[in-house]
């Protein structure tokens, strides 16, 4: 436990060092932290801080700056998060209004790049078991059939299904109803187990068409996007922070191109409430080392479905960049719902 005076010391060194990028000595924490304490109380408050692990004393510098343990304990106890700006909020809401659900995802992630100049990271919904919210056939041909898939996400999927047979639109309503009915909101792996034992209630002729219907249906489903939309990896290049660290970066695009270690980090906010933030070797990712990642997740209808994020270097301005993913988040969770 820090006493007040080592937590406002710490809290301000680490508030001048995300600020000026320079390790911060004791004359600078003399003139921010509002307290009047002599030059060599201070330098013994600061080797006391460097004992415990929360800073470090770089060898070309008589500063100091924090360490992975001393950002923590700054985020959980010191951080005072700011609100955002009207301006910035505005600019939220009037890009994330919900229209197409892929296309809201993709802003999102480009959001959160453009407004804090780092990458901006979105894990879509898990389309292979998520089913769908309705299912329509329109009849093309004698023996083609339009099938159309509303995703719970709001997308709209067609896909065209030859059949051996022809089938009236009285079939096609028929067969529609049956799903919609019996199947809307049931993951696919649920309804084709269901379905073995269920078709036996129907008419012979409109066994293959359900079945035809499944698997084109689920294939559609999982083909609708990317796993992860990763937005804004450019811009790590311009932080100076990084841009002297060319090994850090190369680990980092090799996890960007990779991607299952970065959706494993995600999926863990999945069960978060609110915002999470990983710190260097939180991430149990060695790419990740000399970055963070703040993440929240986001939700349609009430239930999870995926996570939103930033990932940048360890000095970023949490108490801006946390503001701009919770409300992000939020405003996909409302737009995506709205479907």
């Amino acid at each position: 436990m820090l006493n007040e005076r080592a937590q406002i010391l710490l809290k301000t060194l680490i508030e001048r060092y995300i600020h000026e990028g320079q390790p911060v000595g004791s004359r600078m924490l003399s003139k921010y932290s509002g307290l009047d304490l002599s030059p060599a109380t201070i330098r013994n408050v600061m080797a006391d801080l460097e004992e415990m692990g929360l800073i470090a004393s770089p060898h070309t510098s008589a500063g100091r700056v924090p360490t992975a343990k001393g950002y923590r304990l700054f985020i959980d106890t010191l951080m005072v998060v700011k609100s955002l700006d009207k301006m910035e909020l505005n600019h939220l809401e009037n890009q994330l209004h919900p229209d197409n659900p892929s296309r809201l995802i993709n802003a999102a992630s480009q959001l959160l790049s453009e407004l804090t100049r780092f990458a901006g990271v979105v894990v879509t919904p898990k389309r292979n078991g998520a089913g769908f919210r309705y299912i329509e056939f329109m009849g093309l041909s004698e023996k083609r059939i339009l099938l159309i898939i509303v995703t719970p996400e709001g997308d709209v999927q067609n896909r065209i299904i030859f059949t051996n047979k022809p089938y009236s639109q009285a079939d096609l309503i028929e067969a529609g109803n049956f799903f919609n009915q019996n199947y809307a909101g049931c993951s696919l792996d649920e309804i084709r187990s269901r379905l073995n034992g269920e078709l036996t209630q129907l008419r012979s002729e409109m066994i293959s068409l359900m079945s035809a219907a499944i698997e084109v249906g689920g294939a559609a489903i999982s083909e609708t996007s990317e796993a992860v939309v990763l937005t804004g990896e450019r811009n790590l290049l311009q932080v100076n922070d990084l841009s002297e660290n060319l090994s850090s970066l190369k680990n980092l695009f090799e996890l960007f191109e990779r991607k299952t270690k970065l959706l494993q980090l995600l999926e863990l906010s999945r069960q978060a409430h609110g915002v999470k933030i990983f710190i260097g070797g939180e991430t149990d990712a060695a790419s990740l080392e000399e970055f963070s990642v703040v993440t929240a997740s986001y939700e349609i209808e009430g239930t999870v479905v995926g996570t939103i994020g930033v990932i940048g270097p360890r000095r970023m301005a949490y108490e801006r960049v946390i503001p701009i993913v919770d409300i992000t988040a939020k405003l996909l969770s409302s737009g995506l719902s709205q479907h």
